[in-house]
């Protein structure tokens, strides 16, 4: 790992302005940075640490929407009464996202900017029809996850909060990939103010994305029996030493069956 410069911000305004040094990157938890770091793969000038800044932080629920702080650890999202009752599957998925040192560190922020295709935290955003707050503008959940480690966000664009709607009904099922932990296939579906979504995560060759056909059914008749027998496509689907495409594709209506029951 080469040398690079540490700033520690104290304000969002302040990291914008850190964050255009040339090559500087945001630190967050810094659960994929630092190893990407450790192996080569990314060599910043500069590491901008948003650890300290208080206004990231912080859990606030109103009648219609839980509002997270993009600082806010996984831990905090899934010890959260406020958070479990107003939306179970958020916390549920929250609560089994890597090992305990990942949920005392990793970010909702951080997890969502990375946007990693196997990530449980995409699932819930889009699966809940949430809004992703920046310095400079919101984005809705459709608009934000662009292809693998890519997103909506600007150069200078930091997330500074995620917004969800409380819905009627939510669920959140994972089948992990046993060393890294994250999703082979990951599935959150929700009923309420954004409709009935279905997204999935870790299946898709191009990240995060909605499973229209199951949001039909469920739409109909929102049950687990709803799925009995539902087929998803193996197209555009991963294939890898873990789990082929038509693994996958079979475990998706599975798995969302299960969320919608569970």
């Amino acid at each position: 790992m080469q040398a690079f410069a540490y700033q520690t911000p104290a304000s969002v305004a302040d990291a914008v302005r850190a964050l255009g040094q040339e090559d500087a990157k945001l630190l967050a938890g810094g659960q994929s940075l630092l190893p990407s770091m450790k192996l080569g793969l990314a060599a910043p000038s500069a590491l901008v640490d948003l650890t300290g800044i208080a206004e990231l932080k912080g859990i606030k629920v109103d009648a219609t929407s839980v509002t997270i702080g993009a600082g806010t650890t996984h831990a905090e999202v899934a010890a959260s009464a406020a958070v479990q009752q107003a939306i179970p599957g958020l916390a549920d998925l929250a609560a089994n996202i890597g090992d305990r040192q990942v949920r005392n560190r990793g970010t909702i922020g951080g997890s969502l900017a990375n946007n990693d295709p196997a990530a449980c935290y995409p699932a819930a955003v889009l699966g809940l029809g949430a809004t992703v707050h920046t310095n400079k503008r919101k984005i809705a959940a459709d608009d934000f996850f662009v292809a693998i480690y890519t997103t909506a966000l600007e150069d200078d664009e930091i997330i500074t909060a995620v917004s969800f709607p409380i819905p009627q009904a939510s669920g959140w099922q994972k089948f992990k990939q046993a060393a890294s932990r994250f999703s082979l296939v990951g599935v959150f579906v929700s009923k309420g103010p954004a409709g009935t979504r279905v997204a999935v995560t870790g299946a898709g060759a191009n990240g995060v994305f909605r499973a229209s056909d199951l949001e039909a059914k469920l739409a109909a008749n929102w049950s687990a029996a709803a799925l009995a027998g539902a087929k998803v496509s193996a197209d555009g689907l991963n294939s890898d030493l873990h789990g082929s495409a038509a693994y996958r594709a079979a475990l998706i209506p599975v798995l969302a069956g299960r969320a919608v029951g569970g």
